[in-house]
């Protein structure tokens, strides 16, 4: 009969892992001793030193430790890791004790470690999640490879994307509003400060109109809108996704504890040796508050009218409505379509000494020194016909409304207009025939509106091709003709152009230019109006007075070679 082997009991100064280890026969005494001690001079993990310096296998120490303690043991390799819960424990904590949370049942929390006997652990994770942890004992090569992949802590991947140089302070007023908030110390979180930092530089050196920053269950993802298209640029990691929110709100001067319904901001940061403006709004969703950036570059409504992409007879038609002493202008098209620009770049023709301006917005996007400017505040009952009321007691000569939303405002305007005031304003209208039509739909009296308004411009945005890289395309003649041209536009020595793509543009495109329908209310089309025509008469008669419609309008811009016919084709496509 064999002798039994006999395992010598373990010193009273081993414990854990170590102790565990040398009971089932494993590590013998002396080696679990040195093992301690070289895990302590590295300031490492026992598990770390044991499988580090080849005393077992990953797996055959997560076997063990399994059959020993009784406790479940999983394969890592075999989890979907992006269905983990997440923020369920603070990453830095995750990484100092070397854990992942696999799942949460009720008040239990599951924590999958490859040293189960770490009770340091368990009381900081019960006292910062107030749930009861669960061991699940996972290998350890495997736990650190997730770790890692994972990045050790969200601010590491911070860093590695915000290395960048850069000159970028907030302004005086905005610093002390910081200050004077309640600002915690995850507001101020460096690398989430220069993160943010990073993408609004970013974003402007990109020339991008407006940055989101969206939450969701498994990640956490930031888009630019470039030139019309949104982009995604980087998915930092989600654990920064509410200290991000928070430092974007202390900045803006939003409510940081106010998590529930949307919010709007400001914001003002030097960019260089310039000031930049950002409208901000944020949104509670699902998974957290979603953030989106508009930045309000009053550089472009400086420009000039040139830089908008106005041919010359629809720039002529513009310049002397504008002009006039009095009279509507109204610019008309969906959001993002450039109106507010054009209509700023009109008001800063218009802006001099001797002439006094006042505008009403819903919110004042680009600021014009030498203009009155005024916001709605709907709390405070400053709606857009209360403004324009008491700027007829203003002694305005100009007035712009940002909107025409409701029969009170237009009819106010319209009065305006008729006792000697220049009015100009926006209303969401798909051309300019429509708008007629829509104003008379809202209730404004058809003479009242042939008397008014002098010009309606309806506008979009299409893409403008890249000068270094675009190429002649070949279209059949008949895909030419359905989609607009006549007959006698292709025969001259042109070609249409196709966007291919360089390291200097965005897939072919750089810049955005603009496509207009500009319509001048003449005698004619004052007749219309009286007899209650429709949108179709009134278009009908335009073209007849040679007012190109939106579609013309692009394919000018096709054969001129500054966008290509897809483009057009898709922006004019209603």
């Amino acid at each position: 009969m064999a002798a039994e082997t006999i395992v010598e009991p373990p010193p009273s100064t081993l414990s854990g892992v170590a102790r565990v280890l040398v009971n089932a026969g494993k590590l013998n005494a002396k080696t679990a001793e040195e093992l301690n001690k070289t895990a302590r001079e590295r300031k490492s993990s026992f598990v770390a030193a044991v499988v580090g310096g080849g005393a077992m296998k990953a797996d055959e120490l997560a076997h063990t430790l399994s059959t020993s303690l009784a406790l479940p043991l999983v394969d890592l390799s075999a989890v979907d890791m992006q269905k983990l819960p997440r923020n369920l424990v603070d990453p830095k904590i995750a990484n100092q004790y070397q854990l992942i949370v696999l799942g949460k049942r009720g008040n239990r929390l599951f924590i999958g470690a490859a040293d189960p006997t770490d009770q340091e652990a368990v009381e900081r994770i019960k006292f910062a999640t107030q749930l009861t942890p669960e061991w699940v004992i996972v290998e350890y090569d495997k736990l650190v490879r997730e770790l890692e992949q994972q990045g050790a802590t969200a601010n590491e991947v911070l860093e590695s994307l915000a290395t960048a140089d850069f000159d970028f302070d907030v302004t005086e007023e905005d610093a002390t509003a910081t200050e004077g908030s309640e600002v915690t110390a995850e507001v101020e979180d460096a690398p989430v400060v220069r993160f943010l930092q990073k993408m609004l530089i970013d974003a402007i050196n990109l020339r991008a109109s407006d940055l989101h920053f969206e939450p969701y269950e498994y990640n956490y993802r930031v888009r630019f809108r470039i030139d019309g298209e949104l982009r995604e640029i980087t998915q930092p990691p989600l654990a920064i996704k509410d200290k991000l929110a928070s430092r974007i709100k202390v900045i803006s001067r939003m409510d940081i504890a106010e998590k529930r319904v949307p919010q709007d901001g400001r914001m003002k940061l030097k960019f260089g040796t310039k000031a930049i403006d950002f409208r901000v709004s944020t949104l509670p969703t699902l998974f957290g508050e979603k953030v989106v950036i508009r930045i309000l570059d009053s550089s472009s409504a400086k420009l000039g009218i040139e830089a908008l992409g106005y041919e010359k007879i629809e720039k002529d038609r513009l310049m002397t409505a504008i002009q006039r002493p009095y009279g509507m202008v109204l610019v008309t098209g969906p959001t993002g379509s450039g109106k507010t620009v054009s209509l700023y770049t009109c008001l800063n023709i218009l802006n001099q000494p001797g002439v006094n301006i006042a505008t009403v917005e819903d919110p004042a996007e680009i600021n014009l020194p030498g203009i009155n400017q005024v916001n709605v505040n709907d709390k405070a009952g400053l709606n857009f016909a209360i403004a324009l009321k008491a700027f007829l007691r203003q002694d305005p000569d100009i007035i712009m409304v940002g909107e025409i939303r409701d029969l009170e405002t237009a009819d106010i305007a319209i009065k305006a207009a008729q006792t000697g005031h220049l009015v100009m304003s926006t209303l969401h209208t798909n051309d300019a025939p429509t708008t007629l039509t829509r104003l008379m739909n809202m209730g404004v009296a058809p003479f009242n509106i042939a008397a008014s308004v002098l010009l309606i411009t309806a506008q979009r945005l299409a893409r403008r091709l890249c000068e270094n890289c675009k190429k002649p395309a070949d279209y059949p003649r008949e895909s030419l003709l359905k989609a607009g041209f006549q007959a006698e536009d292709l025969d001259g020595n042109w070609k249409p152009y196709r966007a291919v793509g360089c390291s200097a543009c965005n897939n072919g495109y750089k810049g955005r230019v603009g496509l207009y329908q500009v319509m001048p209310i003449t005698e004619p089309i004052q007749k219309i109006i009286l007899g209650e025509g429709t949108a179709l008469d009134i278009a009908r008669q335009a073209q007849v007075e040679g007012v190109r419609d939106l579609r013309q309008s692009g394919l000018v811009k096709v054969r001129t070679g500054v966008t290509t016919l897809e483009e057009v084709i898709t922006v004019t496509n209603e």
